[in-house]
């Protein structure tokens, strides 16, 4: 019946199938084109992505080398040593302000950064370890005591930081995906510790060494920029050991308790002790960070002045 119908009112060349012809959005053109260049040039600016280089050192402040395993780590590498059984009693622990090596403070000239990197690693080691231990202040009695020393930094060259902060930013405002940090002046930091009990017996050491990354690292336009970031990896891989009893293995996958939030986000410390070495910077840190500002900018000043 519809064939008869239109058939008998449409000529036959109304009939015909035309092909729908649509005019190309430039704008979608353009978009799409950029999409593919990104998706492109990504894989090769992660094969690219370089990371500053910091050897593992000794500086002579450990009591014994000996104990120490071999060379271990990619991104971090670290020589360690655990007594797990004499780790297993302990309840209280205190925590000396970390020192820097001669080679590291020639390299560092502000006090003041300085003493912002060591109150970083030894706030975030405070914080950590306040999930196991009681934290006392530094001289007074202690079942454990750690020591600290930043043996080696890799000064941030801060004019490349806010380069890499403004092509990382900018281009994802602009395209799908942000270009990775560029691997130009990186920074590192390298650090040893000890943990002696109240005999003064090394039972945890750790020489540790990282530098930064483009891939994990945000630049920050600051000398003591990366420095400043992986103390605080320094802090959580060696609390982690002391915390286990035993050399930690792979990525730690565990939640943060709800002490270690309530102090990420700038709230008080579960012990006071912690507060010797300042508060978080918290959410606005965070901020601070993604969008390269320096961290003496967000940092807050811890309440009794270390000497360094």
């Amino acid at each position: 019946m519809l064939r008869q119908f239109f058939a008998a009112n449409f000529p036959a060349h109304y009939r015909r199938r035309r092909p729908c012809r649509v005019r190309s959005n430039p704008f979608i053109s353009s978009f799409s084109k950029a999409s593919k260049v990104v998706s492109l040039a990504l894989p090769l600016a992660l094969a690219a992505a370089g990371c500053s280089s910091v050897p593992l050192k000794e500086s002579g402040t450990l009591s014994t080398y000996s104990n120490l395993g071999a060379p271990k780590g990619k991104l971090s590498k670290s020589r360690v040593y655990v007594d797990g059984l004499s780790l297993a009693p302990i309840k209280t622990v205190a925590i000396e302000p970390t020192r820097f090596g001669f080679a590291a403070a020639s390299r560092i000239k502000s006090p003041a950064d300085r003493a912002m990197v060591s109150n970083a690693l030894d706030r975030a080691l405070c914080i950590s370890l306040s999930d196991r231990y009681q934290m006392v202040a530094a001289g007074e009695s202690a079942d454990l005591t750690i020591r600290s020393m930043v043996t080696d930094i890799v000064p941030t060259n801060k004019t490349m930081a806010g380069v890499s902060t403004v092509v990382t930013v900018g281009t994802g405002f602009a395209l799908p995906v942000g270009v990775p940090r560029l691997p130009v002046g990186l920074g590192g930091l390298a650090v040893e510790a000890e943990a002696v009990d109240k005999s003064g017996a090394q039972r945890a050491a750790m020489v540790w060494a990282r530098g930064a990354n483009s891939l994990q690292n945000n630049p920050r336009v600051s000398e003591v920029g990366d420095a400043y970031g992986l103390a605080s990896k320094f802090s959580s891989e060696f609390s982690r050991m002391l915390i286990a009893g035993k050399e930690p293995k792979g990525l730690d996958l565990s939640l943060p308790s709800r002490q270690r939030m309530k102090s990420w986000l700038g709230g008080k410390p579960k012990y006071v002790a912690c507060d010797a070495f300042g508060r978080e910077p918290g959410l606005v840190g965070a901020v601070a960070a993604k969008y390269g500002a320096p961290p003496q900018w967000t940092e807050k000043k811890p309440k009794p002045a270390a000497a360094y």
